[in-house]
């Protein structure tokens, strides 16, 4: 007899394995001698919708010229690429099938506590035998980690996850996605990075319907102001977000920011490094109007600026 804690398990990877796909995508490389050839990647996705749509992972798609996905029972079908944001490294691909498909529940990240017990699957070949499943439990929250496309918040845990797992659930015991794997770190051992569910699903509806996100910007380049770089500058004040570029004709153009303005605080939240403005501005909407105090030359300067629609278009 199954122990009630590993019951819970067992019956939170039943919920979730029919849902998890394996996506393999065909790319087309080019060698030194400029010769075309393809190559095959493989990753995971999760069904979140019985009209077909499967969320993954942007780098899962990336430049695929074909996508062929294989549910847990076998069944093979193509998939197209319906809406990419690299920013979140997230993607929503679509199966064309009018057969019963198994769909995921989507749960709260929101909720989610350090210690918390989490298993990630994935199918990185489509082997009989159902998904790839390791346990771990949620190591941190609200990790900022730099990629080349801006500053993105995951979880953390230690949880086992394997490039061909990458796009496929993080899942609570409840059998609830409550994330979407990513990355692992290359040199370190047992970190693994997940994108929290409830940031898909606060793009999925731009993704589906308009193949990319909306997402709003307001134009600058800041840098963290430390106390030897306001020792050297003679700043005013220690710490803060320093502008040191500003976008011709952008909302911080229009609305006067200056280069050289530090910002101190956006709606009343503290800003001691350029992180935070992002994360801020990130759960905002196009057209709404943020707060900056700005601190120019030692004075304080309230500044209404109303977020317009990023410039960085994302194409599929």
């Amino acid at each position: 007899m199954i122990p009630l804690e590993e019951d819970i398990l067992v019956e939170a990877v039943d919920k979730i394995s029919k849902s998890v796909v394996n996506i393999a995508s065909v790319k087309m490389i080019h060698d030194q001698l400029f010769r075309v050839f393809p190559v095959q990647g493989v990753g995971s996705g999760v069904i979140i919708d019985k009209a077909g749509y499967v969320l993954t992972n942007y780098h899962v798609i990336d430049d695929a010229e074909r996508l062929r996905v294989t549910l847990s029972d076998g069944r093979v079908f193509n998939g197209k690429v319906v809406g990419i944001d690299p920013p979140t490294d997230l993607a929503v691909i679509k199966i064309g099938t009018k057969e019963a498909i198994p769909v995921a529940n989507l749960g709260d990240s929101g909720k989610l506590k350090v210690g918390q017990i989490l298993l990630a699957v994935g199918n990185p070949f489509g082997l009989t035998g159902g998904p790839t499943v390791t346990s771990g439990i949620v190591s941190s929250l609200n990790r900022a980690i730099q990629t080349e496309n801006g500053i993105l918040e995951l979880i953390q845990t230690d949880a086992a996850i394997n490039p061909g797992n990458s796009g496929g659930p993080l899942v609570n015991t409840a059998g609830e996605v409550i994330a979407i794997n990513t990355a692992n770190m290359p040199y370190a051992q047992g970190i693994g990075f997940a994108v929290p569910v409830n940031t898909a699903k606060s793009i999925l509806k731009d993704l589906i319907e308009k193949g990319r996100v909306r997402r709003p910007w307001i134009g600058i380049v800041s840098m963290q102001v430390t106390r030897n770089l306001a020792r050297y500058y003679r700043l005013p004040l220690n710490e803060g977000a320093l502008v040191i570029k500003i976008e011709p004709s952008s909302p911080a153009d229009n609305a006067g920011i200056r280069k050289g303005d530090i910002i101190e605080e956006i709606d009343g939240s503290k800003i001691t490094e350029p992180s935070e403005i992002s994360a801020h501005i990130h759960k905002k909407q196009v057209g709404d109007e943020i707060n900056i105090t700005i601190n120019r030359n030692g004075k304080l300067i309230q500044i209404s600026l109303h977020l317009e629609e990023s410039k960085i278009i994302y194409h599929i």
